[in-house]
């Protein structure tokens, strides 16, 4: 095996009310501070037909309707945070339809076909969600062959989506330590490798396929590099450290890239090497091993007789310039007011990472920044006509606008705990 006010409506009344909630209204709410009434009626679906009780016949408009709606909240001041009511995590959209106490039968297939396109596009939830993902999949898995199908499921997924291979990886590596069912012969994270070696041990096909499958066989050697950074591997020593078995793979793979210098395999290559380089240079030179400056000396050869693109040209040099540079990391601190883009090679280093469309990444420090990030803007701009509802209704609200009766129970929360911290 391989090696992130206008009010028009009066001030509420107090005076008929005796109950608690009437005294923290007038403790809260200084007289003459109108509350804004909501711009549209509150909506009718989820609890329409309770929120319509609340409504009086002669109209929407009314300090009373605000009342109702401020009372039967159930906002507390004492909450850590506000979450609006129509929020749905990963778990509420797989069972919105369903009560609490009964789980619909599910394929496993459906179910990660399903966890990934929430992933995918949803990163961010990663934390928040992985740790439901994993009690459902412990729940389906329960035999070595159902164990092995997910192993292929992911595997699939995270070598054919498109920017989806960090969180695949990510993914994996926390699978790897929390699904229950780990038979001797083979756990999941074995698995994972005896695919992926599948995979390499059909790379000098692979490399000179059809257009398809070299952008397969791209997805899987950026898949592998994000694999190298993210999985954790227990020593002897019980300490976690890389998979260090992927190592001999990825320069096999980088040499493979070489061999075939068009500009697909080329641009793959300068991407893992971003992604990974700094990593990879630091360990070979850890076990006494140039094997780094091989890979530099060949893209140099490249540079001189392959017959690629300018752009391509042009991604290759700069790779070479940044390995010149310790991967743009210095060892010396220097004054942060003294540093400017030409002195210090760290100076981007905390500049965000954007993505262009094709899912390349950049930051200020690439020469095509402005131009990369300009084409950012522009297809943003293009999403709020992008999606609509009813052919005129734009899925983008403005940012000033919010649900009313949200805008109502956030007013109020905020207004609560302004008062509670005050006492």
């Amino acid at each position: 095996m391989y090696n992130n006010n206008n009010s028009s409506s009066s001030t509420p009344s107090s005076s008929s009310t005796s109950s608690e909630a009437g005294d923290m209204r007038s403790a809260v709410f200084s007289p003459g501070e109108p509350l804004r009434q909501p711009r549209t009626s509150p909506p009718m679906s989820d609890g329409g037909a309770e929120i319509r009780s609340l409504i009086p016949s002669g109209g929407h408009n009314s300090s009373s309707t605000a009342d109702a709606l401020v009372k039967n909240s159930k906002l507390s001041a004492a909450a850590p945070e506000f979450v609006p009511g129509n929020y749905a995590s990963f778990h509420d959209e797989v069972y919105s339809d369903v009560s609490e106490d009964y789980y619909p039968e599910t394929s496993l297939a459906d179910f990660v076909q399903d966890f990934v396109s929430h992933l995918n596009s949803s990163p961010g939830s990663f934390e928040s969600e992985i740790d439901y993902i994993t009690d459902m999949l412990n729940s389906l898995v329960t035999t070595e062959e159902i164990l092995q199908e997910l192993v292929e499921l992911i595997y699939v997924q995270s070598t054919s989506i498109p920017n989806f291979a960090y969180t695949g990886a990510r993914l994996c590596n926390h699978l790897s330590h929390h699904i229950r069912l780990s038979p001797a012969s083979r756990n999941f994270r074995q698995l994972l490798l005896q695919r992926c070696q599948t995979e390499y041990e059909q790379r000098e096909q692979t490399v000179r396929g059809d257009p398809e499958t070299q952008k397969r066989f791209h997805y899987y050697v950026l898949f592998l590099g994000e694999l190298y950074l993210n999985l954790e591997v227990k020593s002897r020593k019980d300490t976690p450290g890389r998979a260090n078995v992927l190592l001999g793979a990825l320069k096999d793979l980088l040499n493979t890239l070489f061999s075939h210098p068009d500009d697909p395999n080329l641009m793959c290559a300068v991407k893992l090497l971003k992604l990974s380089g700094s990593i990879l240079d630091d360990t070979w030179k850890e076990k006494g091993q140039s094997d780094m400056d091989e890979i530099i000396k060949k893209i140099e050869d490249i540079l001189l007789d392959a017959k690629c693109s300018r752009d391509v040209r042009q991604m290759l040099l700069k790779l070479v310039e940044l390995r010149s540079s310790n991967w743009g990391r210095v060892h010396t601190a220097s004054v942060s007011s003294d540093a400017t883009p030409d002195n210090d090679p760290n100076y981007f280093m905390n500049e965000p990472t954007f993505y262009t469309a094709d899912g390349t990444p950049f930051t200020a420090a690439d020469p095509e920044y402005s131009d990369k990030y300009q084409e950012i803007l522009d297809r943003e701009d293009y999403f709020p006509d992008a999606y609509e509802e009813n052919g005129n209704d734009s899925f983008c609200a403005d940012e000033d606008e919010m649900d009313p009766e949200i805008e109502e129970a956030f007013e109020r929360f905020c207004m609560e705990s302004d008062a509670r911290g005050k006492k």
